[in-house]
């Protein structure tokens, strides 16, 4: 192709709006423009990348025995219903009625569609396993779009799903997809890591996140470098930091003592010169309903994920402050669990064996010192805190680091949610009929393009793997104008497309700066440059990721080339 004649819109400057990294040099590079908060129009190169992306993708969920289908993105309410999602996704659905008032919504995802489609058609243990895939455009209803392609409310999925007869069948097609998974991001060029991971509304018993380290994302992940630990934030498990000072000895009482004006943890600790590990922090939920006291370390968070395992609710919430001033007596900042008795106390397995510490006193603007569990109040002790700076591998006592990442894929043993709740059955080999177990699998198309921004780029624009760039190479005369540049280039180029290199030719009559830093901006991963050293009878190739530059022979450039993009 002639760049003169592509619709390729680069900007010199960044966007004021762009936030990250990877939406500000889509923009610049002319592949996206904005149409709405959270939806992009696709340009051309961006379409060619995605292409690219998706290609992958194809081949490796059909060598695992995957079958595409297209399904529909607009969805009848009913089988939402069916499902009991209807009211779980709440307002991130969109929801809408037909002219005759039936209620429908755009699909965030296809459990339920394929669920359907396996009720109808699957009668026999003898037509499993099933993997049924897609590659089809998601609707989710995002309050705060942000951050480019990372944060939309219309986005491109593949999503897969397995039918087997049991559980062992699962993990074989959990496995398959685990495997498979491994290999798109490979051939992607992909850094990531993959993490066990919570599976929130989708349901299941076990699931895995890919992630991307990148200051762009919103997920934070704990990682173990010398064991290989790896878990999303709100599944982690640590050993936590050992308390700042030891808690006072004997066997003491609780005392109150008046605490003028102090509410928080910090604001308590600067009064008492005791740090925010000698306090428990009260926080009190509610579960379906009932109201639950979280207990936790003075410095510590709570993990609302490993909360809610516990309290085993359907529908979690922070109590709100008219509730807790009926159920308590005192407003939040003065609250324990001393005297309690209306309510279940859970407590984090950190303050297991604490003695003599701060607790609030369940009377405004006082507090109680020497309260210690199993003592002073009874508990039921759960790990339900989150992972903190600090903390140490659980079994070895291995350094932990938290960081930042982008989730592109994430895989789910869904089990029997689905196939049970709406009536998915076959008959087994005995002739009994049996619900078959399933699983869902999901990769994210534009965050892969996205992350791939974020983690190959520089000061000029983006680097990127010569899997999904919109062209692996650039032939680039200096001077159009020159007939001997451009009967070589034109050479260089056709050698290209020989040897099966999707090439670009910049054949545009524009200054050789402007030519390079558009190159440098769209990330094409190799670059041919025919200048003064065509009458040596040499060109130069350049690595955009390395900028390393070669001098190779006019005849060799497009071989040498397509050599480094095959390895």
């Amino acid at each position: 192709m002639q760049w003169s004649k592509l619709f390729i819109p680069t900007l010199r400057e960044t966007p004021a709006e762009a936030e990250v990294v990877s939406h500000q040099l889509l923009l610049r590079a002319g592949y996206i423009r904005q149409l709405s908060a959270g939806i992009y129009n696709y340009l051309f190169l961006a379409q060619r990348s995605l292409l690219k992306i998706t290609n992958i993708i194809r081949q490796e969920m059909d060598a695992i025995g995957a079958q595409e289908m297209h399904l529909p993105a607009l969805h009848p309410a009913e089988i939402w219903m069916e499902s009991g999602r209807w009211d779980v996704m709440g307002d991130n659905m969109f929801r809408l009625k037909d002219r005759f008032g039936r209620a429908m919504c755009l699909g965030m995802t296809h459990e339920e569609v394929m669920t359907v489609i396996a009720r109808g058609e699957l009668r026999s243990y003898k037509q499993l396993p099933q993997i049924w895939y897609q590659i089809q455009t998601k609707f989710r209803d995002e309050p705060r779009p942000k951050s480019g392609l990372l944060r939309v409310r219309q986005f491109l999925m593949k999503d897969s799903y397995s039918f087997d007869l049991d559980a062992a069948g699962l993990d074989a097609s959990y496995e398959k997809h685990r495997q498979a998974y491994c290999r798109i991001f490979d051939r992607c060029g992909l850094q990531y890591i993959v993490v066990e991971a919570h599976s929130g509304a989708m349901g299941g018993s076990q699931s895995h996140e890919f992630m991307v380290r990148s200051d762009a994302g919103e997920d934070f992940v704990v990682l173990c470098p010398a064991t290989g630990y790896a878990a999303n934030l709100e599944k982690a498990v640590s050993r936590p930091v050992p308390p700042a000072v030891p808690d006072p000895e004997g066997d003491l009482q609780p005392e109150e003592f008046h605490t003028p004006g102090r509410k928080t943890i910090a604001e308590v600790a600067e009064f008492t010169g005791l740090p925010e590990t000698s306090q428990m922090k009260s926080l009190v939920m509610v579960s379906d309903g009932k109201p639950i006291l979280a207990l936790l370390r003075g410095d510590h968070q709570l993990s609302e994920t490993k909360f809610a395992a516990v309290a085993g609710g359907r529908e979690i919430r922070p109590a709100h402050p008219d509730e807790i001033r009926q159920l308590f007596g005192a407003d939040p900042g003065s609250l324990g669990p001393v005297g309690v008795k209306n309510m279940r106390i859970v407590a984090d397995l950190a303050l297991q064996g604490r003695k003599n510490m701060i607790a609030g006193a369940n009377r405004d603007d006082y507090h109680l010192r020497n309260v210690t569990p199993c003592e002073d109040f009874q508990a039921e002790f759960f790990d339900i805190r989150q992972v903190a700076p600090g903390d140490t591998e659980l079994e070895t006592g291995a350094p932990l680091e938290i960081v930042k990442t982008v989730e592109i894929g994430h895989i789910f043993k869904l089990g029997y949610k689905y196939s049970e709740s709406m009536g998915l059955r076959v008959l087994n080999e005995a002739g009994q009929e049996v619900t078959p177990i399933m699983g869902s699998y999901g990769i994210g198309v534009e965050r892969l393009l996205s992350a791939a921004v974020e983690l190959y780029h520089d000061a000029d624009g983006m680097a990127l793997p010569a899997s999904i760039a919109p062209f692996e190479v650039v032939v680039t005369p200096v001077n159009i104008s020159d007939a001997g540049q451009r009967q070589a280039a034109e050479e260089i180029y056709r050698a290209c497309l020989a040897l099966g290199l999707d090439a670009l030719f910049d054949d545009r009559d524009e200054r050789p700066g402007v030519k390079f830093k558009d190159a440098d901006l769209i990330g094409l991963p190799w670059r041919i440059t025919i200048g003064k050293k065509l009458s040596h009878g040499l060109v130069e190739v350049v690595e955009r990721r390395t900028r390393t530059s070669y001098d190779v022979p006019l005849a060799e450039a497009a071989s040498f080339v397509a050599a480094r993009v095959k390895q």
